[in-house]
């Protein structure tokens, strides 16, 4: 970044944004000759953000990175604004609006921003994060789900789940682990130990776009909590929970996939797909004003230096 005229005011922002990531290569940004056959939502934040009249080039550094096809409900990211000399920080309300004013997708939305320290970090200060995960059961082929519901669940090819063992076997999951065994390659990182905070199957409400003739088409939701997860963590533990609910493996198998910290095996080595994932929310502790502080969420404990993803 270049340097801002003497007087300038440069201010931090915490943004929280959502989107639906069906169209994107996933959140980070797509740089170079890629840009071609792929794009991330950063791009169009960054695009949005260099807009605000900033004397330096804005850069977004997103808190919680998803894949492509996958979802936020709500995610955050910090970046620094400095106005020309003699005006003011835009505040928080104003950063938001003029940041959806400036946004050329319409998958992607700006929900609330906060003015946070110079040395804030919106990946490594949070402290709690939360993904959702939607299934759906009683559609026979995936022509026959209802085309506003494609591309946001997971449609099972099945009439029913045992959610009781569901349920039973994500209590295997809970604690601190070493998760080797739902861990994917392509992200190192320097410890697979993961504290799972939360881990519970549900059902859900019925879906507003099912008509009268889908009555057998049910909706689920599993969902996790933690500090950090392991690159594609989530979906592969959703889909050892699915085998459970199908009866292709006992809740005690599932712990004994977690003690075998084999990543490999027939079962753990299956990943849920993206379509079905939503990164619910990102929590924040220690922040004035109390909201960013109640935004739930998957997350990294502060200090930490990993990126989570689920």
């Amino acid at each position: 970044m270049g340097s801002a005229p003497a007087g300038s005011a440069r201010a931090r922002y915490l943004v929280f944004f959502q989107y639906v990531g069906t169209a994107f290569s996933g959140v980070a940004a797509v740089r170079g000759a890629q840009r071609a056959v792929a794009v991330g939502v950063q791009n169009f934040l960054e695009e949005a953000a260099e807009r605000l009249g900033s004397v330096v080039p804005v850069k977004v550094t997103v808190s919680s990175r998803t894949d492509a096809g996958v979802h936020a409900l709500s995610n955050a990211a910090h970046l620094d604004v400095q106005r020309r000399p003699g005006r003011p920080p835009f505040s928080p309300e104003a950063l938001a609006r003029a940041l959806n004013t400036h946004l050329t997708h319409p998958a992607i939305r700006v929900l609330q921003a906060f003015r946070v320290p110079s040395d804030f970090h919106a990946r490594y200060a949070a402290t709690s994060r939360s993904y959702l995960y939607r299934l759906a059961t009683g559609c026979a082929r995936p022509d026959q789900m209802p085309v506003f519901e494609r591309d946001r669940c997971w449609a099972l090819r099945t009439d029913c789940l045992d959610v009781a063992a569901m349920q039973e076997a994500a209590q295997h999951l809970l604690g601190t682990h070493d998760f080797s065994a739902f861990q994917s390659a392509g992200s190192p990182t320097p410890s697979p130990v993961r504290t799972l905070r939360r881990a519970c199957v549900s059902p859900h409400p019925a879906s507003p776009f099912a008509l009268p003739q889908e009555s057998s088409l049910r909706f689920w939701t599993v969902e996790f909590e933690s500090q950090s997860f392991l690159y594609r963590q989530v979906r592969r533990m959703t889909a050892v929970l699915v085998a459970v609910g199908l009866g292709a493996l006992t809740p005690a198998q599932v712990k004994a996939i977690l003690e075998s910290r084999d990543p490999l095996g027939r079962y753990q080595s299956r990943v849920a797909p993206a379509c079905g994932l939503f990164l619910k929310s990102v929590q924040y502790g220690g922040l004035d004003g109390g909201s960013p502080a109640c935004a739930r969420g998957e997350g990294q404990a502060p200090g930490s230096r990993e990126a989570p993803s689920g």
